[in-house]
C-alpha cells in the first residue's frame, strides 16, 4: 500500500504546485517538455495533455477509495463476510464473489442517485452548459443527499461537534469533511448489527449439534463439521440469499 501511497501524493503535490504557481510550472515545462504550459488571453493557464493525463491517473488512484466510503459497497461486503463465517463455509463464496455482489448491489442502490447526477451534472457539463466548478458543486450536493439520509443523526452530530461546527441548516452545508467520516461510521454500525443477528440462528443450530454430540459422548466429532449440513439446509429452505441481500437494499432510503 505504501508503494502506491507515496506516487499518488507526490503527483497530488506536483499538481498542487503546478496550479497554484503557473510560473513555476512554465520553469518546469523548460525542463521537461511534456509540461506544457500556455498563458492565455484572460490570464488563465492551459496546461499540456500530458499533464491532465497526470491528474486523471491521479484521481483513478483515489477512486476505489470514493466507492467504499460514499456508497452502499461497505455494508454490503460487512454483512456478507459475516455472514460467510456464520455459516462455517470457510472460502465458499469466494472473495471475488462476494466482491461481485457488493459491487452489483452498490450499482442497483445507488442507481437513482447515479441517474440524477446524469442528468443534472454530467449531461449539463459534457454538453458545455454547466462550467466545471458548478457541475463538482451540483454533483457533490446530489451525494451529500444519499449520505445524510443514510447516516444515523448521532453519528453525524459527534462528527459536526468535534469539528467545532453548529448545526447545519440542510443537507449542502455539511462539509463532506464532517460528513465521510459520520457515513462510514454508521455504515459500519448498522453493518455489524445486522451480522449480528444473522450471526444467532447459526449459533443456535452450532449449540444444538454440539449438545446432541455431547450427549451421545462423541467428543472427537467437531460440531463444526456435523453442523454445516444442517446450516446449509436451513439457508437453502429460507431463501436466504434473497432475505438477505432484500433486507440490504431495503435498509437504504432514496437520495
Amino acid at each position: 500500500m505504501t508503494r502506491f501511497f507515496f506516487p499518488t501524493l507526490a503527483g497530488l503535490a506536483l499538481l498542487t504546485c503546478l496550479v497554484a504557481d503557473p510560473a513555476l510550472a512554465q520553469n518546469m515545462a523548460a525542463g521537461i517538455p511534456a509540461f506544457n504550459v500556455a498563458s492565455g488571453a484572460d490570464g488563465g493557464s492551459t496546461y499540456s495533455l500530458s499533464l491532465q493525463i497526470l491528474a486523471l491517473m491521479t484521481g483513478l488512484t483515489v477512486l476505489p477509495s470514493l466507492v467504499l466510503g460514499m456508497t452502499s459497497f461497505t455494508r454490503i461486503i460487512i454483512v456478507l463476510s459475516i455472514l460467510r463465517q456464520a455459516m462455517g463455509t470457510q472460502q465458499t463464496p469466494p472473495n471475488q464473489v462476494l466482491v461481485a455482489i457488493a459491487l452489483f448491489l452498490t450499482m442497483f442502490i445507488m442507481a437513482p442517485t447515479f441517474t440524477e447526477m446524469n442528468s443534472t451534472v454530467i449531461t449539463p457539463y459534457l454538453d458545455g452548459l454547466m462550467p466545471a466548478d458548478l457541475a463538482l458543486v451540483n454533483g457533490a450536493n446530489v451525494m451529500k443527499d444519499f449520505l445524510v439520509n443514510n447516516t444515523r443523526v448521532n453519528d453525524l452530530v459527534m462528527f459536526t461537534e468535534m469539528a467545532g461546527d453548529e448545526p447545519y441548516a440542510s443537507p449542502e452545508d455539511v462539509p463532506l469533511t464532517v460528513l465521510l467520516p459520520a457515513f462510514i461510521t454508521s455504515e459500519l454500525k448498522t453493518a455489524f448489527q445486522i451480522g449480528f443477528l444473522l450471526f444467532l440462528p447459526f449459533l443456535v443450530i452450532d449449540m444444538v449439534i454440539a449438545s446432541i454430540l455431547m450427549s451421545l459422548g462423541m467428543m472427537m466429532l467437531s460440531p463444526m463439521l456435523v453442523s454445516l449440513p444442517f446450516k446449509l439446509l436451513l439457508f437453502v429452505l429460507v431463501d436466504g440469499w434473497a432475505m438477505t441481500v432484500g433486507s440490504l437494499v431495503a435498509t437504504y432510503a432514496g437520495g
